[in-house]
């Protein structure tokens, strides 16, 4: 009689065995995240007492607000990287990119919770962006020349147009085209696209800061924009190594 084979040692149980490690391996790293992501929201509530509360339609609640919705796209791309890369470099930076702005997303949905404001915007998307900066202007000139204000004279146009994607963002093509890619194609979109991502969500700082006289929510975008430009340099270091 012929013994029936092994399939616990043969190809079909290595790759089954493989396939629960990286398995594992997932649900060990959204459970960290979700960890991260309750952390934040205790830094927020611990960091958030000032001396103004933010009202729903302030510069501070519109960037709480869609910044979380930056940050959630980062952590799924991350995600999505981590489990079709083995290059150590791409795996650790997507990590660290992920758990960040987990922690970011939680502090400010703390901000807003302590604010006393909905966490749903009540104005389309990125409405905050077009409200003067604090030296009286809107900030980013070159989005589109200047209008002509009520006295005839000639001011600033806002620098983004509100319910449009946010700066940087992934189109749901590219996100699409992120899932299906593996290995170092995988590793070369992820990097492109993050590090646009990036860039827009350094804009998005940039403009808050601009526009907000919050002392934490101030340290918060320049923190971001130092961390994120870094993170930056370090992507088009790796981008450049895979030609």
């Amino acid at each position: 009689m012929t013994d029936a084979p092994d399939d616990a040692t043969g190809e079909g149980g290595a790759t089954r065995a493989s396939s629960s490690r990286r398995a594992r391996l997932v649900v060990a790293a959204v459970i960290t995240l979700a960890l991260v992501l309750v952390a934040g929201v205790a830094v927020g509530r611990l960091t958030s007492p000032t001396p103004v509360v933010p009202g729903d339609h302030s510069v501070e609640a519109g960037f709480s607000r869609d910044m979380q919705v930056h940050h959630e796209q980062a952590v799924e791309m991350s995600m999505i990287v981590r489990d079709r890369s083995d290059a150590d470099d791409v795996r650790t930076i997507a990590y660290d990119i992920a758990t960040a702005q987990a922690q970011q997303a939680g502090q400010m949905f703390a901000w807003l919770e302590v604010w006393g404001v909905p966490q749903a915007p009540s104005e389309p998307s990125m409405t905050w962006m077009t409200r003067p900066t604090l030296d009286g202007s809107y900030g980013d000139h070159a989005h589109g020349g200047a209008t002509t204000g009520a006295d005839g004279s000639a001011t600033p146009a806002p620098s983004h147009v509100p319910g449009e994607p946010m700066p940087g963002l992934a189109t749901a093509e590219q996100m699409t085209e992120l899932r299906a890619a593996d290995g170092v194609d995988a590793e070369r979109l992820y990097l492109t696209l993050m590090i646009a991502h990036h860039r827009g969500g350094i804009e998005m700082a940039e403009a808050v800061v601009a526009r907000s006289d919050d002392r934490q929510v101030d340290d918060f975008a320049r923190g971001m924009i130092a961390t994120q430009q870094s993170d930056i340099d370090a992507m088009q270091q790796m981008l450049a190594a895979r030609g």
